[in-house]
């Protein structure tokens, strides 16, 4: 019964479109964190009422990441075509899905960032400050340590988006579940396959939330 309700998917193909999407995602994450951590560091050290107060530059990048995170990723990867070309060398496939999917996200996470560095108690730091902490002393030391369970919780949350961004890139041919949905889903009309990509991209947001959501109880235990 189950043959003939899904005689249009290949395991084959479905399991490389897994794979694809498994690499874009643990590589846009990968160095959406790496990008985004440091931005959203800058932007929380030079807010208002912090040690590196500077209103100019807060605005500046605070604009920029504002930006970024306006556009819709469908029209973000097709503005950074000729950027991801240079980049990679393709614009296109699993390779060429990473750059804009980094480029969407790495502003959203360090939103995130700045959020959770405010949640830590003001008072530590000036402890800190007190001892004759420096600046960078205060960043490792304090801030990063003391926000952990937020950051995990930002880190789970971004992955979970993006793999609707990766299922996204198939629009240009970007490889993954969300390419073979396309092609096959919408294009040619096989509404199993579709069901199969779905599933498959509902089972691992749930993997992904649960497991962040036990590394968030884990560090947040005192």
């Amino acid at each position: 019964m189950l043959l003939e309700w899904f005689h249009n998917v290949d395991p084959s193909e479905v399991w490389q479109a897994t794979q694809d999407t498994l690499t874009m995602l643990w590589k846009s994450t990968l160095f959406t964190v790496l990008l985004g951590l440091p931005v959203g560091i800058l932007l929380f050290m030079t807010s208002k009422g912090q040690i590196l107060q500077n209103k100019l530059t807060y605005t500046l990048l605070s604009i920029v990441v504002n930006i970024l995170r306006s556009i819709p990723f469908v029209i973000l990867m097709i503005l950074v075509m000729p950027f991801t070309k240079a980049l990679v060398g393709t614009s296109i496939g699993v390779e060429g899905s990473i750059p804009p999917l980094v480029i969407a996200a790495a502003p959203f996470f360090a939103r995130l960032v700045e959020t959770a560095l405010r949640e830590v108690d003001k008072g530590v730091i000036e402890a800190a400050k007190a001892m004759g902490a420096s600046n960078w002393q205060i960043v490792w030391k304090v801030l990063l340590p003391e926000s952990r369970p937020s950051l995990i919780a930002g880190i789970t949350i971004t992955t979970v988006t993006l793999v609707s961004y990766t299922a996204m890139s198939g629009v240009i041919g970007g490889g993954g579940l969300g390419d073979l949905a396309i092609r096959y889903g919408y294009q040619r009309f096989m509404l199993d396959v579709m069901v199969v990509t779905v599933v498959i991209l509902i089972i691992l947001v749930q993997l992904l939330q649960t497991l962040g959501d036990r590394l968030v109880i884990r560090f947040s235990r005192k």
